[in-house]
């Protein structure tokens, strides 16, 4: 049973990583990874010593703290809301309307923000025009709009789906726990910070753990489509950068170099974030 499983891992994840040896070379297409020159660590030193890196890292690590900061608490937020309701119609109705979104393209996401906030038809700028007056503002090419439109995106698409696995923790709890709260004398507010919040911790600590090994990967289809020539400053994250490099420019080398950093570095990150979490007396991811 496990047989295809294993196939499949080892065909398609597993095997591709002798290919990692080229961040490694000045690799030629032509000469293959036999005949290309070994250069050592040079790519790491142009990556580190480039004029790109400070803003490629402060473009990623701030889209990551605003991601954490709304993006991360959104699916525990509505879990909790949703967990509240007791009619069971009204609930699941919820549930199917914000699960959608999550199977939706990021192309397709993509083309509804340029509609909604286009200059000539979107919603936005014409409401804000109507409202305040002025010439109506293209907020997709704005620099400082790109990044709360990102944030707009991932609470729009991802917060419904993130939810599942937070109610079913929600469903686990012991309904005596609660039922033994209110024999104390405990209001809503005091059960949810002595019984819900408990019973959800070690489930929200493993979800903050996968996503601190992701914090340098800011998903290359949603940036990629926002970013245009008056915002490519503030849009250029490492997940862009390696395609511009490595596809449109055949700098095969440094692109796997900077994709090898990234992927240490989320590594990294999870061994780090899961030891702290054992030194503050959670439960680890391992």
């Amino acid at each position: 049973m496990l047989l295809p499983g294993v196939a499949y891992f080892a065909i398609f994840k597993y095997l591709p990583m002798y290919g990692l040896t080229i961040a490694f070379q000045d690799f030629l297409p032509f000469l293959g990874y036999s005949g290309s020159e070994w250069v050592g660590l040079k790519h790491f030193e142009e990556l580190f010593t480039g004029p790109d890196f400070g803003r490629l890292m402060f473009n990623t690590l701030f889209l990551a703290l605003l991601t954490a900061v709304f993006v991360f608490p959104a699916p525990i937020i509505v879990a909790l809301l949703l967990n509240e309701l007791r009619l069971n119609v009204l609930k699941r109705s919820i549930q199917s309307l914000i699960y959608i979104p999550h199977f939706l393209a990021w192309t397709i996401v993509a083309s509804l923000t340029y509609l909604l906030f286009s200059v000539d038809f979107g919603v936005i700028a014409t409401t804000v025009h109507d409202l305040i007056g002025g010439p109506k503002v293209n907020y997709v090419a704005q620099p400082d709009w790109f990044r709360p439109i990102v944030i707009f995106q991932l609470l729009w698409k991802q917060t419904g789906w993130g939810t599942i696995i937070y109610l079913a923790a929600l469903a686990g709890v012991n309904s005596d726990l609660y039922e033994a709260a209110r024999m104390d004398g405990a209001g809503r507010l005091r059960q949810f910070w002595h019984v819900t919040l408990p019973a959800i911790r070690p489930t929200i600590v493993v979800m903050a753990i996968l996503m601190s090994g992701n914090l340098l990967d800011s998903g290359f289809e949603q940036i990629w489509l926002l970013t245009n020539a008056l915002n490519r400053g503030v849009a250029d994250v490492f997940d862009t950068y390696v395609y511009y490099i490595g596809i449109t420019q055949g700098a095969f080398s440094y692109s796997t170099a900077v994709g090898l950093f990234k992927g240490l570095a989320g590594v990294v990150l999870i061994f780090g974030s899961n030891w702290l979490a054992k030194r503050l007396g959670q439960r680890g991811l391992f």
